[in-house]
């Protein structure tokens, strides 16, 4: 399905966190089109009151709207996915065409969901897989960058200074 990719994946507790992460990455001038972002509209008792895609902008009303507004400005593609055995998310990046590819392609990987298989495809390991999709059970942000070896070094080295919870780098 996917080719291997390098890639370096942090996980942040908010999505604050996550945000200002995503600015300092554009301000280091990492590319924008390999950064994928996911989360969800945590701790939330209101309904989602719209989604809708104009090209390559994104509106999404609900309790983290601005948040989700804003890092669209930033970051290119986005959908909305209800994940069995995680719930609604959102996602941003090439994030997305993996996931779908996931799906199109039954890359079902014993004990994962499509998120978990989208990563998986791209040469992350299973543990690492299962941790990242636990953390999203928990309301938590991924935000995953991939390139070359240099790319995702420079990328790590960025996400180190951040408020990240964890930072790791997956070699493809």
């Amino acid at each position: 399905m996917s080719e291997k990719q390098n890639s370096v994946v942090s996980i942040f507790n908010t999505h604050t966190e996550a945000e200002d992460a995503v600015r300092e990455l554009q301000k280091s001038g990492f590319d924008m089109q390999k950064l994928s972002i996911v989360g969800k509209d945590y701790h939330t008792e209101e309904h989602v009151v719209g989604y809708y895609n104009t090209g390559n902008r994104v509106k999404y009303w609900g309790k983290l709207g601005a948040f989700w507004g804003g890092l669209w400005g930033f970051i290119f593609g986005s959908a909305f996915f209800i994940i069995p055995g995680i719930g609604p998310i959102v996602v941003g990046g090439p994030l997305v065409t993996w996931i779908i590819g996931a799906l199109e392609g039954a890359a079902v990987v014993g004990g994962v969901s499509a998120i978990g298989a989208a990563l998986f495809s791209i040469g992350i390991p299973k543990d690492s897989v299962l941790k990242y999709e636990t953390s999203l059970k928990s309301n938590k942000f991924l935000l995953v960058a991939h390139g070359t070896a240099e790319e995702v070094e420079h990328a790590r080295k960025i996400l180190e200074t951040t408020q990240a919870t964890e930072t790791s780098v997956h070699n493809g």
